[in-house]
């Protein structure tokens, strides 16, 4: 099944990669690996949520908008392999052979430490998107705030051939 596949059978359409707010690129390329900037949970260009996880977002829904700014960051992804190779983005997401490592961010109340739990929405979609090649290194971080009151944000690397 390929990750086009997956992401239908899931009822999930790659996004338009946002624009970048400041002097940076969406995703760049190193050799074999593709690095994503820090990816928001925009839905449409929106927020669907702002604030702190643990006090205005719960866990729960920070869970499911971790896996939308993961989706965001395989947007991104497949934008970079698409420009390079002229084929539709989901289909140049075939060239992705693993996905080395996620960082997760959580704009943390300071007594939540369910981070991890947060960040399992990303890794969970990269899993169901990319198979055995979705598992991946991880880091989950509570931070004071995010960017525009998000309560997530989501980076990723990935090995390509």
């Amino acid at each position: 099944m390929t990750v086009a596949d997956r992401l239908a059978e899931r009822g999930l359409v790659l996004p338009v990669v946002a624009a970048p707010v400041g002097a940076y690129l969406p995703a760049v390329r190193s050799g074999a690996l593709v690095h994503t900037s820090g990816q928001l949970p925009f839905v449409a260009g929106e927020l669907p949520a702002t604030g702190i996880v643990g006090g205005a977002v719960t866990p729960q829904t920070a869970q499911h908008l971790a896996a939308t700014a993961a989706l965001n960051a395989v947007a991104a992804v497949a934008a970079l392999l698409a420009e390079e190779t002229g084929e539709e983005p989901a289909v140049a997401l075939e060239r992705v052979t693993r996905v080395v490592k996620v960082v997760g961010f959580v704009a943390s109340d300071p007594s939540f430490t369910g981070q991890p739990g947060v960040v399992n929405g990303a890794s969970q979609l990269l899993g169901d998107l990319f198979g055995d090649a979705g598992r991946h290194a991880r880091s989950a971080v509570g931070v004071a705030v995010l960017p525009l009151g998000a309560p997530v944000e989501v980076e990723i690397v990935v090995e390509t051939r």
